[in-house]
């Protein structure tokens, strides 16, 4: 079975400019824009938003 792209893998980098990142899947249909999760930064050691990165 072929991967259908309604569920694309992204790539969440840390704002604080660390380099961290996270990576995860979306769904497309649901959320067209780019995705902005809090997560935690274990280099910055505190709870940072991370933006999605194309």
């Amino acid at each position: 079975m072929a991967r259908d792209d309604t569920r694309p893998v992204i790539k969440l980098r840390s704002t604080a400019g660390t380099g961290y990142t996270y990576v995860t899947r979306k769904n497309r249909r649901n959320d067209p824009e780019r995705m902005v999760l809090r997560k935690y930064d274990p280099l910055a050691r505190r709870h940072i938003e991370f933006r999605e990165q194309r």
